[in-house]
């Protein structure tokens, strides 16, 4: 009995390893395909185009990617359900240019929202704004944002980790000015 769980470990293992390896390639070009992706999303919105993007910058947990029309800057941060990474572009001038969700584990079909919710048109709109003049923070917590309804905690989570990525971009990366608990965005 212990020969045979012993073989079907080792078989199960070797198989898992296989696949692992196999997959592994193709799921790092989607993850730079989505990463090139989003860098155009929220840099250049609907309007068509291309972008000139420099090497990605690290700086303290965050990662900057300076194109020609703007700077990208991924931040994670922990919501409600899990790690929140985004990928938020700004101008020149530090105003959003736009916004996408990376990666997210939130509440599905509550803290999923924040997709579109804080989208040009949603409820809480952040596009154009600047937090350098004014941090983006919830009406509960002061702010002049909406939070998503019933989805207060991720909410949080998403403006603390866009108020970061701004702090980012200015080049102050202290996670003590946005109150955001940021870690490491990888490529």
């Amino acid at each position: 009995m212990v020969l045979v769980l012993t073989a079907i470990s080792l078989i199960a293992g070797g198989t898992l390893a296989y696949i692992n390896k196999v997959t592994q390639g193709p799921i790092a070009e989607i993850n730079a395909k989505n990463l090139q992706d989003g860098i155009k999303k929220v840099i250049l919105g609907s309007q068509p185009g291309d972008l000139k993007v420099e090497e990605p910058v690290e700086a303290n947990g965050y990662t900057l990617y300076k194109t020609d029309k703007g700077t990208a800057v991924k931040a994670v941060t922990n919501g409600f359900g899990g790690p929140l990474e985004i990928l938020v572009g700004f101008n020149e001038d530090g105003n959003i240019l736009g916004y996408t969700i990376l990666a997210t584990v939130e509440t599905p079909g509550l803290g999923v929202k924040a997709d579109t919710w804080f989208q040009e048109g949603g409820k809480g709109n952040i596009i154009g704004r600047n937090p350098g003049e004014k941090e983006l923070a919830v009406s509960k917590d002061g702010g002049d944002i909406d939070a998503i309804t019933a989805s207060t905690i991720t909410s949080r989570a998403f403006l603390n980790a866009v108020n970061a990525a701004y702090q980012a971009f200015k080049g102050n990366t202290s996670d003590a000015a946005s109150g955001a608990s940021v870690q490491a965005g990888r490529v």
